[in-house]
Parts: structure tokens; C-alpha cells; sequence
């Protein structure tokens, strides 16, 4: 991937975050001038961040996030990395990339194909969309310039580790997130192992 131009920090505001279940914690939120694909993407920073922060990058999904829909696992990653990162301390970047970056209305008409069988992946393809669209260049620069370059990242993705380390990034440790099975998001979860490689332990979807 090409060299890109430096981000700089836009904003920080403190922002108590409050969760249904009762957990609290106190974030900073950092905004920021010249990413790369010219998104609002906003830095989570939670605790004291160390030399070698914890840090989760997670994609936009409005369904999971908001409404806590029961066909991903993104809203309950979202609780677990908020919470696994304040205790270490670390940043959490929310990154508007809804749907795998192909947004929330292909993102929905995906889901109707999954309801006539296609799994997640297969239904982008049948819209002419690829399986996953996310280019993490922003996610470099947000770190960047906020002094993080070495981390250990708390995803199941390997994409994420591989597209960060392409982009500069050293990433020592790949942590991987919890299995938040439903009776609807099974197929999803074993989807995205049995192509997309995540490190979630298919014996805990059957």
C-alpha cells in the first residue's frame, strides 16, 4: 500500500459511556483531519494507554451497534472491547464502514439474500459487491497520530493484522474477542471462519 500523508487530531472531548447492562467507563474521543478516504471516524481512547496498547478496530453496524440485532456478534464485541481495553488501556477506533465497508442499504439487501440461503459472503457477490470492502489506510493514520505504533489487536480478523502491518503498524499480538453465538448469527460465524479464516473455535458454533 502507497505511503499516505499524516492525519492530525482534530478534536478530544471526554465522553462518559454507559451501556444497557450498567457497565461504565470515561473515553476520550478523538476526531481527526486528513484520513484518507474522508470518513468521520472517531478514536476511542480508554484507560492509560501503555508503549503497547490494546486496540480494537471496529467497523460501523448500525443493526448490531444500535439495535442490537441478534444476526452479528458486532454489538457485543463492541460492549467486550470497550470494556477488555479500559482495564489494559488502549483505543478502540470506530470506523464507519458499515456492512464490511459496502453500507447499511447493501448491507440490508445482503440479509435478504442470507434469508433465501446465500451466506454473508456469497450474498455481497451476488449484488456485485466484494466479500469485504474495508481498507484500514485511515485506521494507520488515526494511530499514528496519536503516537501508536506498536500494538497488540483485539480481532479474529487476520486481514486487520495483515492490512495494518502493510501500513506500518507493528502488531505483536493478534488477542482474539469472545464468541457471541445466537440462533441467528450461527451461519454468520462459521461463514466468516471457513472463509475469511477468524480465529473463532467452530466447535463452539455447531
Amino acid at each position: 500500500m502507497s505511503e499516505q500523508p499524516a492525519a492530525t487530531q482534530r478534536s478530544r472531548v471526554r465522553v462518559p459511556l454507559r451501556f444497557h447492562d450498567g457497565y461504565s467507563v470515561d473515553a476520550a474521543l478523538v476526531t481527526f483531519h486528513g484520513l484518507a478516504d474522508g470518513q468521520e471516524h472517531v478514536a476511542v481512547v480508554l484507560g492509560e494507554p501503555g508503549p503497547v496498547p490494546l486496540v480494537r478496530l471496529h467497523s460501523e453496524c448500525l443493526t448490531g451497534d444500535v439495535f442490537g440485532s441478534a444476526r452479528c456478534d458486532c454489538g457485543p464485541q463492541l460492549r467486550e472491547a470497550v470494556e477488555r481495553i479500559a482495564e489494559r488501556g488502549g483505543v478502540l477506533l470506530y470506523l464507519r464502514q458499515e456492512g464490511r465497508g459496502i453500507g447499511l442499504y447493501n448491507k440490508l439487501d445482503a440479509y435478504a439474500l442470507q434469508d433465501d440461503g446465500l451466506d454473508t459472503y456469497a450474498a455481497n457477490a451476488a449484488l456485485g459487491l466484494p466479500e469485504d470492502a474495508r481498507d484500514y489506510t485511515a485506521a494507520a493514520q488515526m494511530l499514528k497520530s496519536l503516537g501508536v505504533d506498536t500494538l497488540d489487536l483485539l480481532s479474529n480478523n487476520p486481514d486487520k493484522a495483515a492490512q495494518l502491518r502493510d501500513l506500518g503498524i507493528s502488531v505483536r499480538d493478534r488477542v482474539p474477542t469472545g464468541v457471541f453465538t445466537t440462533a441467528h448469527n450461527v451461519r454468520y460465524l462459521r461463514a466468516k471462519v471457513l472463509q475469511t479464516q477468524h480465529t473463532l473455535p467452530l466447535a463452539e458454533l455447531a
